[in-house]
């Protein structure tokens, strides 16, 4: 894309929280006689901006950069090199005492990785990063790579992985590069979500294989990387000091309910006296997203602020104090085991 593009995009994903970015250095396509130094000047700004450039390497590379060794590439600055073909067990553990070595996650074997260990290879100098699909109907499914980061991650391996963009793709397919298929199309909302169900799938470092993504989404990915997911919401009137709080789910998970460890022990939070009906009379039921906080009927559990992830009977104890809005409902499976959230105007 031309070394002034990607120092756009970097500049952005970086105000973003993005901390890792993702080159490739043997694309076909990429004959253009300023291309090495469009490299250096890429690697020279990443370095500037703290972020780890991992780049995608073959044995074609050597030619495209006129060098000679891999080894070469640290002399331009290159920390990270994402190895898939082209190299035996014995040239990437070589090659991990240069460099932090970045492996593909979908294909690597057992006896791989029993070669590494059998080498004594350092582990914390390797990571595993599963691969994006151009081709429709090529990706990964979330199980799959579930089961593969548990085990990848129980052998003490960092885990990376792609979610595809929502502004503007990359050819030359122009179809988005999702590591998971059913990513593809997605945009928005849904898009975050997908970050994080690459996440509660035990994925580290989540990775955009587009050219870019929309404002919203970036903004939705600096929340996580911060910690938390923001969640648009319509409140009460007096339930404004609700707002702008950085919350928890319990790590003790309900399946009914998201419980807000911190709600109980805010000072500035007001108790409410109950207001619904007697408990004998007929219920009434409050949707999903329905936000509640509980009152002075509850005792020790006044305050407490939880959010309905099921259609629920209303308890007496509980007041209603508003409702995430319809866009955000799609986070709400998420929001669990002690992940972090905010609710939002």
């Amino acid at each position: 894309s031309g070394f002034e593009k990607n120092a756009y995009m970097l500049e952005k994903a970086y105000e973003a929280g993005a901390r890792y970015a993702f080159t490739s250095l043997h694309i076909p396509e990429e004959t253009s006689v300023e291309y090495q130094r469009d490299v250096r000047d890429l690697i020279k700004f990443c370095g500037e901006k703290g972020v780890h450039l991992i780049a995608d390497v073959s044995p074609h590379t050597l030619e495209k950069l006129g060098v000679s060794r891999l080894e070469e590439l640290a002399d331009f600055g290159i920390e990270y090199v994402r190895l898939d073909y082209g190299f035996d067990a014995q040239r990437i553990i070589e090659l991990s005492r240069v460099f932090h070595v970045v492996f593909n996650a979908s294909t690597i074997t057992e006896d791989v990785i029993r070669v590494w260990q059998e080498e004594r290879a350092d582990f914390s100098r390797f990571a595993a990063c599963h691969n994006y699909y151009p081709k429709r109907y090529t990706g990964l499914s979330i199980e799959r790579v579930a089961r593969s980061n548990a085990y990848l991650k129980s052998l003490g391996f960092q885990t990376l992985a792609f979610i595809p963009g929502d502004s503007e793709k990359r050819g030359p397919l122009f179809e988005g590069l999702p590591t998971i298929e059913e990513h593809r199309d997605h945009t928005g909302v849904l898009l975050a979500c997908d970050a994080l169900e690459l996440y509660d799938a035990q994925t580290d470092i989540i990775l955009i294989g587009d050219i870019s993504a929309s404002e919203s989404v970036w903004k939705w990915l600096q929340a996580f990387s911060e910690g938390y997911v923001p969640l648009r919401v319509e409140l009460g009137d007096t339930y404004d000091y609700l707002y702008g709080r950085v919350q928890h789910d319990r790590v003790d998970s309900s399946d009914y309910l998201i419980r807000s460890q911190e709600s109980r022990l805010w000072d500035d939070a007001p108790v409410y006296e109950p207001t619904g009906k007697p408990v004998e009379s007929a219920v009434e039921s409050v949707p999903v997203g329905t936000v509640l906080v509980s009152n002075s009927a509850y005792g020790r559990y006044a305050g407490e602020l939880s959010i309905a992830r099921t259609e629920l009977p209303l308890d007496v104890r509980d007041t209603v104090a508003g409702h995430v809005v319809a866009a955000d409902m799609a986070f709400l499976p998420y929001l669990h085991s002690g992940r972090g959230f905010k609710l939002i105007r």
